[in-house]
């Protein structure tokens, strides 16, 4: 097994630095066979790449989670299922946010999981009006002081609601939220209120749903139905025109590839080092594409860690990050992308 770099979280959880997002068998990525998903995911676990992100909402990811938890506690024991780290998110519509609703859904996550405890919660609402999201935080924080999560995280929230609820008093570990070359609204704001607080950041999109990577390198753009054939395509796609266009981003893939040519690795990871040498970053999460021959890039997103850029690369890149537009503005904050309006 490869020794992959990890980072200890508020509670003492270890993570590693690429975490294996299972958000593609949610069912917006092509048909999975859950058995042979199940099976894949013990290469990722050979290969060190032990950390797994998921949601209650990701289609059957919690329960083929928790096949393969006891899948390997069957075959190798507890000292194995003791090396690997579930990640889940709790994404409830507005309501009533009692300690029976939100209880019920931690133990319904733990059921499908297959596990005793949470390694770690991150909790996600969709309106900032509706403040019972205080109401859930403080009852799965008391759930965390109950042992039944460890670690109590976010995902898309902004800097000022973040502020807002660890003002509560609330202790949070992490921030799950979207960060790469192309999108990097985190280091305006995010970025150092998270240092101040200890917080980590975790980050998706960082490869641009695939379009950051050699495939896309001089290719014609993508426009219609049968080339945006997943929803990572879609939404990625969406936030290049919004960022800059096609043309800027050709012109930001070749720098790329003339730094990736210079270290002897591809686009992929050099976006992946760029994001993982940032403040605050933990790791970033990439989409395991189970069951398809050819697709998990294991082997190559390993790789990433052997990449050491210089200040030159750096500036490189960023001499074409400066002609972008303020996605800040034209967004907003980090996660108001997903905010009911």
């Amino acid at each position: 097994m490869a020794q992959i770099p990890k980072v200890r979280l508020r509670g003492g959880l270890e993570i590693c630095r690429i975490l294996n997002g299972l958000w593609q068998v949610s069912g917006a990525h092509g048909k999975i066979d859950p058995h042979q998903a199940v099976q894949a995911l013990e290469a990722y676990v050979n290969a060190g790449l032990t950390s797994f992100d998921m949601a209650d909402i990701y289609g059957p990811a919690e329960e083929i989670y928790g096949s393969f938890y006891k899948q390997l506690l069957a075959t190798k024991g507890h000292e194995a299922v003791k090396g690997i780290q579930g990640l889940t998110k709790w994404i409830p519509q507005p309501g009533p946010m009692t300690r029976k609703v939100v209880e019920s859904a931690i133990d319904l996550s733990l059921q499908r999981m297959q596990v005793s405890h949470l390694d770690c919660l991150q909790f996600h609402w969709w309106d900032y009006s509706d403040k019972r999201y205080l109401d859930a935080l403080g009852h799965l924080s008391d759930l965390q002081t109950e042992g039944k999560i460890n670690e109590l995280s976010l995902t898309n929230f902004d800097m000022e609601h973040v502020v807002e609820i660890t003002n509560k008093g609330i202790q949070i570990s992490s921030i799950q939220l979207q960060y790469s070359v192309v999108d990097r609204r985190p280091m305006v704001k995010m970025t150092e209120v998270c240092e101040a607080l200890g917080i980590k950041l975790l980050t998706y999109g960082t490869l641009g749903g695939g379009f950051i990577s050699e495939k896309y390198l001089g290719a014609k753009e993508p426009k219609n139905e049968d080339e945006l054939y997943t929803s990572s395509l879609k939404m990625y796609k969406k936030a290049i025109d919004t960022w800059g266009g096609w043309d800027l981003f050709q012109e930001l893939l070749q720098v790329l590839s003339s730094v990736a040519k210079s270290h002897n690795c591809t686009i992929a990871n050099v976006a992946t080092k760029y994001i993982l040498d940032m403040p605050a970053v933990a790791g970033i999460i990439i989409g395991c594409r189970m069951g398809i021959p050819g697709a998990e890039h294991i082997q190559e997103n390993v790789k990433s860690f052997d990449v050491h850029l210089t200040t030159e690369d750096t500036e490189m890149i960023e001499s074409v990050l400066k002609k972008s537009s303020d996605l800040m503005q034209l967004i907003g904050d980090c996660g108001d992308e997903y905010r009911l309006k």
